[in-house]
Order: structure tokens, then C-alpha cells, then sequence
């Protein structure tokens, strides 16, 4: 028994001969869409404009994840909770949320000899 496939294009839905599976590349992706061969040559166009507005630019990063207050500090074996409470009972000024200061996390190494510096 024989089957028949019929292509569809992505876009718009068309059935035809013309269609076809096809492969493209952005930004050292690969996709893959069925287009027949007028949207084909429309995606082709589209990316050879993109092409130099990504040629002229500057990637920008994604800025990563803040960190959660009382998560992993710099000293192994210690959290920055304990940290941020080891400064509060010794006077020392530590922030209540966000980075803990270098200086204080030297304070808490000297204090703490079991303390080592993460790296």
C-alpha cells in the first residue's frame, strides 16, 4: 500500500509541490520550517537584512540571577546568614540584604579558624 505525504507550509497553510522542509541559521542555531518557495524566499530575505543589523552590533548578556539572602557564602562550611549574624553580635556593620562586604568576610575568617575562603 502506498502513502502519500503532503507538505503544508508553516506560514500560510499552502499545499504544493514547492514545498518543502527547510533549514536555516540564526545566530549558530539551526531551525527547520516547511515553506513553499515564495515564503522561502521571503525568510531568506528577511534573514539577509537581519544579517547586517547582527554584523553591526554588540551581543549584550542577560544579567544572571540575583542571589538569595542567607544562600552560599565565600567561606566554606558557613552560610551568609551566619556571617551577616556573626557581624551583627560583634558590631560589625554589615548590610541586611544583598552583597556582604570582602572586609567582613576576612573579619569572619580570622574569628573563625575552621573557616576557609571559598574558590
Amino acid at each position: 500500500m502506498a502513502e502519500k505525504v503532503i507538505r503544508v507550509d508553516d506560514i500560510d497553510g499552502s499545499e504544493g509541490g514547492d514545498v518543502a522542509k527547510r533549514d536555516f541559521e540564526i545566530l549558530d542555531r539551526m531551525f527547520t520550517i516547511d515553506l513553499n518557495d515564495e515564503n522561502y524566499k521571503r525568510v531568506t530575505e528577511a534573514l539577509e537584512t537581519l544579517a547586517v543589523f547582527i554584523e553591526n552590533s554588540t551581543e549584550v548578556k542577560r544579567a544572571g540571577r540575583g542571589r538569595k539572602t542567607g544562600g552560599a557564602a565565600k567561606v566554606k562550611g558557613y552560610t551568609n546568614a551566619e556571617v551577616k549574624e556573626w557581624a551583627k553580635q560583634n558590631g560589625v556593620e554589615a548590610p541586611e540584604r544583598g552583597k556582604i562586604p570582602d572586609e567582613i568576610y576576612a573579619a569572619f575568617i580570622e574569628d573563625h579558624p575552621d573557616a576557609k575562603p571559598e574558590t
